[in-house]
């Protein structure tokens, strides 16, 4: 059987070093945008990145808002090096996958995953992991790949023979599945351009 999580290390490790400025990484520069504008009318104070990465997205956070709380976690050893190379102000990084996550219960009022939920094996027990480590009424903000029917199943078919660690790329209905099966409210999914989706949703 296939190892998506040592095959996505892998993939991670060789691209962290240009990952912030070449094609791997494209697709992820072009939702930090949005993410920051869906960040605006909310609350928070304590946030957590599940696969941080380079931690971009994080340093252009900490610029924004000086006094949060920011935690990251990636499974490349070699992107969080290159996110601790960034010297982000008051940020945690930590080793290790969105299915076993190392922190209590509630911890978090906001969570931020970009990019990088095709590449879990196990879907569900993420978003399951998700919803433990956040407050009561906190925020998960999920931001990912799309593709319109029929050539995400056309995708599907092909992603197998892969060896970067890519899962599936989800539609709507099984994003929203997902996230109502972990007990998550208020849930609001949007397409970004021709290749991204935003879901916003409630503990």
């Amino acid at each position: 059987m296939k190892d998506y999580k040592k095959l996505s290390e892998s993939t991670f490790n060789i691209q962290a070093e240009t990952y912030d400025t070449d094609k791997n990484g494209k697709h992820a520069r072009n939702l930090y945008g949005h993410i920051i504008d869906i960040l605006s009318p909310l609350q928070f104070s304590e946030i957590i990145d599940v696969g941080c990465g380079t931690g971009e997205i994080l340093s252009i956070i900490r610029k924004l808002y000086p006094t949060v709380s920011l935690y990251g976690i990636d499974i490349s050893k070699e992107m969080l090096k290159r996110a601790k190379e960034k010297r982000i102000d008051d940020v945690h990084f930590y080793l290790g996958d969105a299915e076993r996550l190392p922190f209590e219960n509630e911890k978090f009022n906001l969570l931020i995953c970009t990019d990088s939920f095709h590449h879990y094996p196990n879907p569900q027990i993420a978003i399951d992991e998700f919803y433990r480590v956040l407050q009561n009424d906190g925020y998960l903000l999920l931001t990912d790949y799309w593709k319109p029917f029929p050539l995400r199943q056309l995708m599907n078919i092909f992603i197998p023979f892969s060896n970067e660690g890519d899962v599936k790329v989800y539609s709507k209905q099984e994003i929203i599945h997902y996230l109502r099966n972990s007990g998550f409210k208020n849930i609001y999914y949007s397409r970004i351009d021709y290749s991204g989706y935003c879901t916003l949703a409630q503990k």
